[in-house]
């Protein structure tokens, strides 16, 4: 599976164009990245749900924390609806340089994240629900059924052991962000051990790399397009993460004190080579081929993230031409 994320800190309509490219240059999935410093993302997953034919489409990833897990859950029957049945749900605990702003980053953990989905899979199947407990309902129920009903695939973003293990357990995929060879074979252990307790009935199981990638014929250029997404990965990157890459948890902590309070050019500034090295596929689609061929032996699929590279449409199609094959 080859994915690809869009985030919407773009003109919508672009966006929008750029989602029905990436359907024309062979990409499974969009999926449209959740924060609230950009644009509102469900309304950009419901233009590209009327403008695209073929393509999955769904949040990359939203939280239960800002919104309801009981409304997150209509949102995204509303898309299936609207998609024809092509909805995916992407869900995680969050970015926590942004959920500091909100004041939410106390709310982050597994259980929150397990409940809002398995509760998500009880409303499409058309039961009513009462909750208690990372969040409350009482005889909450959807008036309609999505397409796909309680089948909509659910891929939990996380990083940690615990989240890791969970996916591989109860969801469909797991998103993890990493585009290094060693993180991914460190994922893969983690997700192999939660599929030994997986029942048959759940089915088939992916674990996706979800890889900030920047590509582009000017390898200089595409290094330095890679600076904004390699901020905010190492600014949420856990301890054993940095220690796995040697990078400095000082450092790292010093970009996300910056990215909380929206200084985003001197986050960027602070970024060192060894944290694109470690936390982007960057360079010429030769370059980023060869990263990803390493990457394919420990994943199912790969999502191509942010920031694609210095020419956003050009890369859409450089990366899927880079990947064809792999995934």
């Amino acid at each position: 599976m080859l994915g690809i994320e869009l985030t919407p800190e773009h003109d919508p309509h672009r966006i929008v164009d750029l989602g029905v490219r990436a359907e024309a240059a062979g990409y499974d999935v969009v999926y449209s990245t959740c924060h609230y410093n950009n644009r509102d993302p469900w309304a950009v997953l419901s233009q590209l749900a009327t403008a695209t034919e073929d393509v999955r489409l769904g949040p990359g990833v939203a939280n239960p924390y800002e919104t309801h897990p009981v409304t997150l859950a209509s949102k995204v029957a509303t898309l299936d609806e609207l998609s024809e049945g092509r909805a995916v749900y992407g869900l995680g605990p969050g970015d926590p340089s942004t959920l500091t702003n909100l004041g939410l980053t106390d709310e982050r953990g597994l259980r929150s994240v397990l409940e809002a989905f398995k509760t998500a899979q009880a409303l499409w199947a058309g039961d009513r629900i009462d909750h208690d407990g990372s969040f409350d309902a009482s005889n909450a129920g959807l008036n309609y059924e999505p397409p796909q009903g309680a089948d909509i695939p659910v891929h939990v973003g996380g990083e940690g052991p615990h989240m890791c293990r969970m996916a591989a357990k109860h969801a469909d995929g797991l998103l993890y962000n990493g585009s290094h060879p060693k993180d991914l074979a460190w994922a893969r252990e983690q997700a192999d051990d939660g599929l030994d307790d997986r029942p048959d009935h759940r089915g088939s199981f992916d674990l996706l790399a979800y890889a900030a990638v920047s590509v582009s014929e000017d390898a200089a250029a595409a290094r330095e397009a890679a600076r904004p997404p390699v901020a905010f990965i190492t600014a949420g990157a856990a301890p054993p993460v940095l220690e796995r890459h040697g990078i400095d948890a000082a450092a790292a902590e010093a970009i996300g004190e910056h990215v909380s309070a929206g200084e985003f050019s001197a986050a960027f500034e602070r970024v060192t080579p060894t944290m694109i090295e470690a936390f982007c596929m960057t360079g010429t689609p030769e370059t980023v081929r060869e990263r990803a061929s390493a990457v394919a032996e420990h994943v199912d699929g790969l999502v191509v993230g942010s920031p694609l590279g210095p020419d956003l449409e050009a890369s859409v199609d450089l990366a899927a031409e880079a990947f064809d094959g792999l995934f």
